[in-house]
C-alpha cells in the first residue's frame, strides 16, 4: 500500500467495543494521517458511546462532530495544544481493549509480517483474523 524506505506500510485502524472485539476494520497506507483517514469509521457511533482514542485522532473537527451526534470523545490531546480539553485519564485506561486486540490478531504471522502485498487480500486475512476472534469469544 504505501511505500517508504523500508518498503511497503500500512496502518490498521479498528473500531472495537468494550470487549474488545473488533466492530469495523480499515487499512490505510502507512504515510496516512490517522485522524482523516480514519474518519469515516465513527459514522457507527451514536448517542450514549464514549469514543477512546490516542493522539492521532486528536483534531477540534472530531470532537465536534463526535459532540454533534452525543458521543462522548475522551481523546488524548496532543502535547503542543494549546487549550486542552477535557479528559479522563481513567476513562482512557479503557483504551487498552483496542491494544488487546491488535496484540490477538499480531499472534497471526501473516498479518505481523505482511506477507500479503495486494490490500484487498491483506483485508480479508485480517478479518479472517478478527473473525477467529469472535469466534474464541463466543464459544463457552
Amino acid at each position: 500500500m504505501g511505500r517508504s524506505k523500508g518498503g511497503l506500510t500500512t496502518k490498521i485502524h479498528a473500531l472495537v467495543d468494550a470487549n474488545g472485539l473488533p466492530i469495523l476494520l480499515k487499512i490505510t497506507p502507512g504515510q496516512a494521517h490517522d485522524g482523516r483517514s480514519a474518519a469515516d469509521m465513527f459514522d457507527t457511533l451514536g448517542r450514549g458511546h464514549i469514543l477512546l482514542a490516542d493522539r492521532a485522532y486528536d483534531s477540534n473537527a472530531l470532537r465536534a462532530e463526535m459532540k454533534k451526534r452525543g458521543v462522548k470523545a475522551n481523546i488524548r490531546a496532543m502535547p503542543q495544544r494549546l487549550q486542552k480539553p477535557r479528559f479522563s485519564h481513567a476513562l482512557y485506561r479503557l483504551r487498552n481493549a483496542v491494544e488487546r486486540f491488535f496484540s490477538k490478531i499480531k499472534h497471526y504471522r501473516a498479518i505481523a509480517t505482511r506477507y500479503e502485498k495486494h490490500p484487498e487480500n491483506y483485508m480479508a486475512l485480517i478479518k479472517l483474523a478478527a473473525t477467529r476472534i469472535w469466534m474464541k469469544f463466543m464459544s463457552p
